[in-house]
């Protein structure tokens, strides 16, 4: 008996995304190429149609290799063309200010265009160089008083080390992940917490890279999902979690109590939990606040976004991740579009306080780019 293999289903919604795909990645490949390689520049032959040629491969390649989810060599390849190609497309059209300025000074092409041109690679190549180094590094320490009214003076002081959106994925950053949990243990902090967005693959896949995180020192260690966990057994993530020794704040929370006073860590998953289909995952802030003495409380949600309901629950201080602060400039501007805050600390209604972490890792282009990461060493404060 033979089978014929089922045809994708052509639908209106495909067609449309795969035009945005296309048009987009052209947009982003043409635009340097005319900036590195314009016409009025009269490079000898055969620069220009060789450039054309390398240009289109490389951008088949990263739509191609994109495709290839399963494979971590073919997403390190695309990953790293996606962020190249968006670095040399800000500063293309940021060059073209010089080019406008040579032009108004009387400057002719092609000298014109060729002296932009080099200053444009440079440009690219150092600014590359210098976002792979800041991905690649363990994330600086960024300290931050958080004075909260209700908190009782028995808490004053409380240290919590928060990390997030490490996504441990295709690059093997077991080493840095290892650098990252002495870095976060030298702090000494109360609390330890992991805002979400721990990895990119299954928890078998990227046991090496998060096994260190059981070796976090801080007598309390909290763990929440973001939504690349949903991408990936996000309940496989919980299990190991709890394994390494962190308490998963699955829409739950947990008490801390000093000389008869408390304070509530509840976490809840994200919110894109509720259309994964991973059983028994939504995201629910009434059952995570369910039973909660009447004290202060340090909700864990990974996206910014949920700090309407935060506030409307009453809580004192929201702890996310999930924007990586725009990772490669100026992205943050897109990013701002979708959530509230994109990094540090604001201030929402009379009593609520959202801390907007840029995270600990990367997400896609092993790249940041004026967005540096950070564990960030949270001081809580009594009025």
């Amino acid at each position: 008996m033979t089978t014929t293999a089922t045809r994708p289903r052509i639908t209106v919604r495909r067609v449309v995304f795969t035009l945005v795909l296309l048009t987009v990645t052209t947009l982003l490949f043409w635009v340097p190429f005319e900036g590195l390689f314009a016409a009025s520049a009269e490079w000898p032959d055969p620069v220009r149609p060789v450039a054309a040629v390398v240009f289109a491969a490389a951008a088949i390649a990263m739509i191609v290799l994109f495709t290839r989810r399963t494979s971590d060599r073919a997403a390190r390849i695309s990953q790293f063309l996606l962020g190249f190609v968006w670095i040399a497309f800000v500063w293309t059209l940021l060059t073209d200010l010089v080019r406008l300025g040579l032009a108004l000074g009387g400057v002719e092409n092609p000298l014109r265009s060729r002296v932009v041109a080099v200053l444009l690679a440079v440009v690219i190549v150092v600014i590359t160089a210098y976002g792979v180094h800041e991905a690649m590094r363990v994330p600086r320490i960024k300290r931050q008083d958080v004075t909260i009214p209700r908190l009782d003076p028995a808490f004053d002081g409380l240290t919590v080390a928060v990390v997030t959106d490490t996504h441990y994925g295709a690059i093997n950053r077991a080493k840095w992940s290892r650098g990252m949990v002495d870095a976060l243990n030298g702090l000494n902090a109360d609390v330890a917490v992991h805002v979400g967005d721990i990895a990119d693959g299954t928890a078998d896949q990227r046991l090496e890279q998060a096994t260190p995180l059981g070796d976090v020192n801080t007598a309390h260690r909290f763990y929440i999902t973001g939504n690349h966990e949903y991408y990936s057994n996000a309940q496989g993530w919980i299990d190991l979690m709890t394994r390494l020794g962190w308490k998963a704040l699955h829409n739950e929370h947990v008490t801390l109590e000093r000389g008869g006073a408390r304070l509530v860590f509840a976490g809840i998953d994200d919110i894109t939990a509720d259309h994964s289909g991973e059983p028994g995952h939504a995201a629910d802030l009434g059952r995570a606040l369910a039973g909660a003495p009447q004290a202060p409380v340090v909700l864990l949600a990974h996206q910014p976004s949920e700090i309407k309901k935060a506030v409307a629950a009453g809580v004192d201080l929201q702890l996310s991740g999930h924007t990586h602060g725009g990772q490669i400039w100026p992205f943050h501007y897109l990013v701002r579009l979708q959530q509230p805050v994109v990094a540090g600390l604001s201030r929402h209604g009379d009593r609520t306080q959202l801390y907007t972490s840029r995270g600990s890792g990367f997400w896609g282009p092993p790249m940041r780019v004026f967005a540096p990461s950070e564990i960030t060493l949270l001081t809580l404060k009594a009025r």
